[in-house]
């Protein structure tokens, strides 16, 4: 099986080059080490990813502390499994942060572990100084604990951890290449499962939750809302320091990015807006919780993915998993289906005329109408066969009439 071989970062470089501009020498150097470390850490993996396998332990957790120290093998157990909890918030955080993706892989779509097999969950709690990121490496969990000053612990927002160890059930079922589209369907798959963990968690509905990822990753004088929306893209933040929030929401304003680390390898946290607005448009015409059908589509067709899965292959996959899980013209198929043709994604085999007739079966107010799709549909054809009908009748009539009116020599139309 081939995997990603990239370091999965939560913040995207945009958002640390962009923060080397700042005139403030601190938030500078901040940015600047954030982005060294990653760039050590990469060729760090690269090595390691070779012969480094995933032990087996029924997702069994592990809490280790970098005491501020980059090097990992380094780093002192803080908390294990079967021992108390730490004096240390960060690593008691990281704990149950790790403990609840794995609960809810385990218990909403019984998958065991990021691998299916029980893979252990390590995590590294105060990894380097001043550390402005989390990420997944392939094997284990790495959080900074931020400047303080633009980002705090990345240990207290739970659809962080979850997008990052999301990354790793990627790894193991498409492996969706970490660069250009089936880089940003990776980036989006994170996202998706990460918000999704957080709504489980709260026990929050799809019209309920606020669909944001990192909003807890700022220290509260940051002007920001999170580091991306998945209901509204582009629209996350808006300031001197991160400058505009980039992600589109349609396919019109792709991103056409270098595939190098400057160009965030073809946009893969820009380009995620688009499956991200699609999934949220899905959940949301869906209704109830989104970990659902909604999850439980995008899941499956995860599954079906492959190394270089692009978004027209997905929103195909997605539409043929609504048909299989649901029945095919179903609601939740429906949903599917206007949520891609909303961001400029056309589900291919279905033609534009039926792909239009089935979308109105989608109700305007954010929800599927309560009719079966397959029943919308045949009243939305049936009124525009009636309509039909009645022009044919009415052209049929004018046939019947002489047209224009004969007006005979020497008189005006009314006889005189």
């Amino acid at each position: 099986m081939s995997r990603t071989r990239r370091l999965n970062c939560i913040v995207p470089p945009h958002i640390l080059y962009k923060l080397l501009e700042s005139k403030d020498r601190e938030v500078r150097q901040a940015a600047l080490d954030s982005l060294l470390s990653t760039a050590r850490l990469r060729g760090e993996r690269a090595v390691r990813a070779s012969w480094v396998g995933a032990a087996a332990g029924n997702g069994r957790r592990t809490i280790f502390d970098c005491r501020r120290g980059r090097f990992l093998p380094s780093a002192e157990l803080a908390r294990s499994e079967d021992g108390p909890a730490s004096s240390d918030e960060s690593v008691n955080r990281a704990f149950d942060g790790l403990a609840k993706t794995r609960d809810f892989f385990r218990g909403v779509l019984q998958r065991n572990s990021l691998d299916d097999r029980g893979m252990r969950l390590d995590g590294y709690v105060h990894f380097d100084m001043h550390y402005n990121n989390a990420f997944w490496d392939g094997r284990q969990m790495v959080f900074g604990d931020g400047d303080g000053r633009l980002f705090t612990d990345f240990t207290g927002s739970l659809d962080v951890i979850a997008h990052e160890l999301t990354h790793g059930v990627t790894e193991f079922t498409a492996g969706l290449a970490y660069h250009n589209q089936s880089g940003a369907l990776n980036e989006s798959m994170s996202d998706v499962f990460g918000t999704l963990v957080k709504q489980w968690s709260l026990n929050q509905s799809a019209e309920t939750a606020d669909w944001l990822i990192g909003a807890d990753v700022f220290t509260p004088g940051i002007d920001a809302d999170a580091l991306r929306s998945m209901k509204a893209p582009g629209q996350a933040y808006d300031n001197a320091l991160f400058g505009k929030d980039p992600q589109p929401d349609h396919m019109r304003n792709f991103a056409n990015l270098p595939d190098n680390d400057r160009g965030d390898y073809g946009g893969v946290h820009i380009n995620s807006g688009i499956p991200n607005k699609a999934f949220y448009l899905a959940a949301a015409r869906i209704g109830g919780f989104a970990w659902g059908a909604p999850g439980v589509i995008w899941y499956e067709a995860l599954k079906a993915s492959g190394v270089d899965t692009q978004f027209q292959d997905f929103a195909d996959t997605t539409y043929q998993k609504a048909a299989g899980l649901y029945g095919d013209g179903s609601a939740e198929q429906l949903a599917v289906l206007s949520a891609w043709q909303e961001v400029g994604i056309r589900i291919s085999g279905v033609p534009a005329g039926v792909a239009l007739a089935r979308s109105l079966a989608v109700t305007g107010d954010g929800g599927v109408g309560r009719e079966d799709g397959l029943a919308a549909l045949s009243k939305q054809i049936g009124a525009l066969s009636a309509q039909v009908m009645a022009l044919s009748e009415e052209v049929t009539a004018l046939k019947g009439k002489k047209w224009p009116p004969r007006v005979d020599a020497g008189r005006s139309s009314d006889g005189r």
